[in-house]
């Protein structure tokens, strides 16, 4: 393995290499594939912000350039002058332009290269998933989720909305006792933050509206394809608003993240090979199922036998007052051709903060926004209680320290408003805009049941 060397000079980045055509540029990058025989070597250069074509013709650059063309190992990095030239059978991403090369300078010539363009088990990958966020299906996924995160904080932003951070110790659960991560501050018990949303709710009667995004964490014993143990969640909340103003919000701001995805990821998007077609339906309003309408198609479907993807098994019916499982939100998403809203869920299976509705005591002024496809619920939000009294009597009833929830309960008691807010997991929208089976994927170094490293 050779010694770092070179000059580091201004380079061209691939993503804009069609403004260049006809010019003599500079790509600096790694070499992620390599083919050729005789004159010819075609190398595959990424530079982070795409994929070229750079075509070594021995004629046309030194022998020493060539030589090091011809041998250079995979992941070598490398800083390639040529000419770019259009062409429409040219691969790589954004695609159409190739690299006529004139000189090619070796930055560090790598080790033998574990990852190969043979087939890796999911382990393997894992393992080395410090390495594997190189190849252009984790390239690609990685931009898409920058983009998404920038479009969920613009349009916050825009809206009038906040940035108010909350923190990641908290002495007492927001979600529920089964899925905390405990550990010791000073001799005293506290917890990871499975939400940042109860200190958000005094952070509305400063600004009004407001939101927190930051890393979240749940010690659930599962293994599913939907679920991390550290993921990354936004939260807006805001005062003077209700139920029904609340979902009017949520479908706004999902549309605006779905459709700016589309708009400025279309190259990555094309290198995962997602059919965008159901994403670009992704517009207001979105239709409305109350969850009691939702549990009669569910056990009809049952009774008639119909299956569920991605196994094709039997549909399970749904008694009353049981929370969804995924091949009930799958069932009911399929339903509609774009994201559905259940709305006043059973108040048993959500959080003690929860509104009940009027008249109904057992179900609560909830919503959860399924996504099509299979990929479940994308956003959860509902109503807040607004009296006091009320949320002390759901504290007791969840059997949680009346001590630890105090300051909650004191924002109901200095001049309470009827507010509202939801929770959009980061990772789960990377997911469905990506058309990824799992959540592993969505996250640079995902946090699973039995995986802690890299």
């Amino acid at each position: 393995m050779s010694p770092i060397t070179g000059s580091y000079t201004a380079s061209v980045r691939i993503e804009n290499i069609a403004r260049y055509d006809g010019q003599e540029v500079i790509i600096q990058g790694w070499l992620q594939l390599k083919t050729g025989k005789g004159k010819l070597q075609f190398l595959r250069v990424r530079d982070g912000s795409g994929i070229i074509q750079a075509v070594v013709f021995k004629g046309n650059v030194s022998a020493e350039a060539f030589e090091a063309a011809r041998r250079l190992p995979l992941e070598s990095s490398l800083i390639v002058t040529g000419v770019a030239r259009a062409d429409q059978r040219a691969p790589g991403f954004p695609g159409g332009y190739e690299l006529d090369v004139r000189d090619l300078e070796v930055v560090q010539e790598s080790a033998e290269y574990p990852i190969g363009p043979k087939e890796h088990g999911v382990e393997f990958l894992m393992d080395n998933r410090h390495l594997w966020l190189r190849s252009t299906r984790q390239w690609a996924i990685l931009r898409v989720r920058a983009t998404i995160i920038k479009a969920i904080r613009d349009w916050l932003d825009d809206n009038g909305f906040t940035l108010v951070d909350t923190p990641i110790l908290t002495p007492a659960a927001a979600e529920g006792t089964t899925t905390l991560f405990q550990t010791d501050y000073h001799g005293m018990p506290a917890f990871l933050a499975q939400t940042g949303q109860l200190y958000n709710e005094a952070n509305i009667f400063a600004v009004g509206k407001t939101y927190c995004f930051g890393p979240t964490f749940r010690a659930e014993k599962s293994k599913t394809r939907r679920h991390l143990q550290e993921f990354w969640m936004v939260e807006p909340e805001i005062a003077f608003c209700t139920l029904e103003q609340l979902l009017e919000i949520e479908e706004q701001y999902v549309s605006y993240i779905v459709q700016t995805t589309l708009r400025k990821r279309a190259v990555e998007l094309a290198a995962l090979e997602r059919d965008t077609s159901t994403l670009a339906k992704v517009v207001p309003p979105f239709p409305r199922i109350s969850y009691d309408d939702a549990v009669t198609r569910i056990n009809a479907a049952a009774a008639a036998g119909v299956t569920v993807p991605p196994n094709d098994e039997p549909l399970p019916a749904l008694p009353w007052g049981e929370d969804f499982g995924a091949p009930h939100e799958t069932f009911v998403a399929s339903l509609f051709d774009k994201p559905v809203f259940v709305h006043h869920y059973p108040s048993q299976v959500k959080a003690f903060y929860m509104e009940s509705e009027p008249g109904r005591p057992e179900v609560c002024r909830s919503c959860d926004l399924l996504a099509p496809e299979g990929y479940g619920e994308i956003v959860g939000g509902s109503e807040r209680m607004s009296d006091p009294d009320l949320l002390l009597a759901a504290i007791d009833r969840h059997h949680l320290p009346r001590e630890a929830y105090a300051w909650y309960v004191d924002l109901r008691r200095y001049g309470s408003v009827p507010h509202s807010g939801f929770g959009l997991g980061v990772e789960r929208t990377v997911a469905w805009l990506c058309g990824i089976d799992h959540i592993r994927e969505t996250v640079p170094f995902p946090r699973l049941l039995n995986r802690l490293y890299p």
